[in-house]
């Protein structure tokens, strides 16, 4: 294949977290990526099908295909959260795992055998990058594999096993691509040398989407958190603080916009803390009202920590969707955020654990105000633009495809 050829590439992209369907809350953002890519790929994703979503459809030129794994209404291992929260949640789902794998590897191992494919994307080492080194084997296929490493599938899972899993899918793939230098500070011991390694975010619409509104009054006293409900986003120390903040800040409320499995414990501290006319659950957003409310809010807080399971943020993209429109933010100080704000990550950041000085960083923040932080804004959206991160990407997926024994072993 070659790059001016009438037809176009196939690229082959292999997903666990994915919409189910348009306007969907799940994110969304391997959908963003690959449907900006269509222009010089034919895109097919391959995802897990969930209660509700079609088996097959055409959404903005891509081809999707939903892989069954089990009785529709048990298809319950990757929403919500996302696999590593749902087993954790709920043990029984430890039986999906190995019906998940098996279902994904036939119907990648079925693709690959009937179907032309220039090259795989592999969103995740484990277990999307794994099935496609076992498949291209099975399928007796030679196209380059690209994989791309979020954070969970690096910081949650953790020991001998997962390292020697990670170790054999780096060796054989052919490039690696992960969303924040944190990761690429854990994954470049295992990598072989001369493997092609870059570090590429996802992006935000930062022209059309997430952009500031002049005719928008912003509420001074409004403290937003848009994101999934696990312990990793450290809500409950953001819950806690509100009483310091409220001390303050009397008039300051708090809204959570999103769901996840620490929804019912977060209930729970509010009416322990005597918080309930004050923080509000808005539930999940859709994502194209998402702009309007954080063109509101006084300040956006992402009190971001590190997971008793060692999971972690792995880049934190709500922050600079917050920043693209005009809203001043606060983060909690973990590696994979410091990359995505650089320099100015220390004038916002703070240990979201220690709720006293996350209380005080808040109300510091909102006292400020928006003009505070223009900076930072500046610095940021520069470099996270989906036109930006897509051109990046159909550059590496071109290398790859004109190279395509690169990583072959």
């Amino acid at each position: 294949m070659t790059e001016g050829a009438t037809t176009k590439p196939v690229l082959l992209v292999l997903a666990s977290t994915y919409p189910r369907w348009r306007g969907d809350y799940e994110p969304g953002f391997v959908h963003e990526l690959s449907r900006r890519l269509v222009e010089r790929f034919q895109v097919i994703v391959l995802c897990p099908h969930a209660p509700g979503a079609d088996r097959r459809e055409r959404l903005d030129g891509v081809e999707i295909i939903r892989f069954r794994y089990a009785p529709s209404r048990l298809e319950t291992l990757v929403n919500g959260g996302g696999i590593a929260v749902n087993l954790r949640r709920s043990k029984w789902k430890v039986l999906l795992v190995p019906l998940f794998l098996v279902a994904q590897l036939a119907v990648l191992v079925s693709v690959l055998a009937r179907r032309r494919v220039d090259a795989i994307h592999a969103h995740w080492i484990i277990p999307q990058g794994l099935l496609a080194c076992v498949a291209k084997v099975l399928a007796r296929s030679h196209a380059p594999l690209l994989v791309t490493s979020h954070g969970a599938d690096v910081f949650a899972l953790r020991g001998g096993v997962f390292d020697a899993v990670r170790r054999y899918v780096l060796h054989r793939a052919g490039a690696l691509t992960v969303v924040s230098r944190a990761l690429m500070d854990r994954l470049l011991p295992q990598m072989p040398a001369k493997r092609l390694v870059e570090i590429i975010p996802m992006g935000v619409d930062l022209e059309a989407t997430f952009t500031a509104s002049p005719t928008i009054e912003r509420d001074p006293h409004l403290i937003l958190f848009v994101g999934r409900l696990v312990e990793k986003k450290g809500v409950i120390h953001l819950v806690r603080a509100m009483v310091a903040i409220r001390r303050k800040q009397p008039s300051a409320r708090l809204e959570i916009v999103g769901f996840g499995p620490e929804e019912p414990a977060l209930r729970v501290a509010v009416q322990r803390l005597g918080l309930q006319t004050v923080v509000h659950f808005m539930g999940p957003a859709l994502p194209a009202s998402l702009p309007a409310v954080y063109r509101r809010a006084g300040v956006f807080v992402a009190p971001f920590v590190e997971a008793d399971s060692g999971d972690q943020e792995g880049l934190g993209l709500v922050v600079v969707e917050a920043l693209g429109c005009g809203c001043p933010i606060v983060v909690g100080n973990v590696g994979a955020v410091a990359d995505t704000l650089g320099p100015h990550f220390r004038d916002v950041a703070v240990d979201a654990s220690d709720e006293d000085a996350l209380a005080d960083r808040i109300v510091s923040v909102m006292s400020a105000g928006p003009a505070s932080q223009r900076a930072l804004a500046a610095s940021v959206l520069e470099r996270f633009d989906w036109k930006v991160i897509a051109g990046r990407y159909d550059t590496l997926l071109w290398r790859l495809i004109r190279n395509p024994c690169v990583g072959d072993r």
